[in-house]
């Protein structure tokens, strides 16, 4: 059979929606894994990837369960919030590749001081103290602020923080193209006859 055709059509669906599953998965898998042996201390991170990770892996589940059984409303409804996962998706990635170093260093000076245990987790792994200068008179979880002079976490932040920006842009906007990709197969499935179906049924 032809890759238009109704069986291509629902193979696609289910390698991108159990791509998404597994994507979800590793999400979740990560975060816990992070939390449970101390990497990230911060509750919001690691909540907040996991609550992004259960909600992809439903999303994927919907659209397998109705690729799989040809639903007319849960492919509906998936293909309706893929579409605006999309455009939340393709918005983020943008501006991640857009954005210049003047407000990189705001938006990580702004995100430095809303969470003091992510500062602590920085501290510790960078081993470094303070943002852009180094406070004496207050604590600091870096090895190097009990025996010598520690650098600022900003300047080794600044050092990686283009280049993350940059792979986190662009694997974001490989995930928004699969996304349209997802949303276009999603509506042509939805208007194609099942051929092991009644022939006279409408579907």
């Amino acid at each position: 059979m032809s890759c238009s055709g109704f069986t291509c059509s629902k193979n696609c669906l289910c390698a991108i929606n159990l791509l998404y599953v597994m994507v979800s998965m590793l999400m979740i898998g990560i975060a816990a894994w992070g939390k449970w042996f101390g990497l990230v201390s911060s509750f919001q991170v690691v909540g907040g990837i996991i609550g992004v990770g259960v909600f992809l892996f439903f999303v994927a589940l919907a659209g397998l369960i109705g690729a799989i059984k040809h639903h007319q409303v849960l492919l509906f409804f998936y293909m309706i919030i893929l579409f605006l996962v999309f455009v939340v998706q393709f918005s983020v990635s943008s501006a991640c590749l857009a954005i210049n170093k003047e407000q990189q260093n705001h938006l990580l000076e702004v995100s430095w001081n809303n969470s003091r245990s992510t500062q602590r987790d920085i501290e510790k792994s960078l081993d470094c103290c303070g943002f852009s200068h180094v406070d004496v008179n207050k604590t600091c979880a870096a090895a190097c602020f009990s025996h010598t002079k520690c650098d600022t976490c900003a300047a080794k932040i600044q050092e990686h923080a283009g280049e993350v920006l940059r792979f986190v842009g662009g694997i974001g906007l490989f995930f928004s193209f699969t996304e349209i990709l997802g949303v276009w197969l999603t509506y042509r499935y939805r208007n194609q006859k099942d051929p092991r179906a009644n022939p006279s049924a409408f579907l």
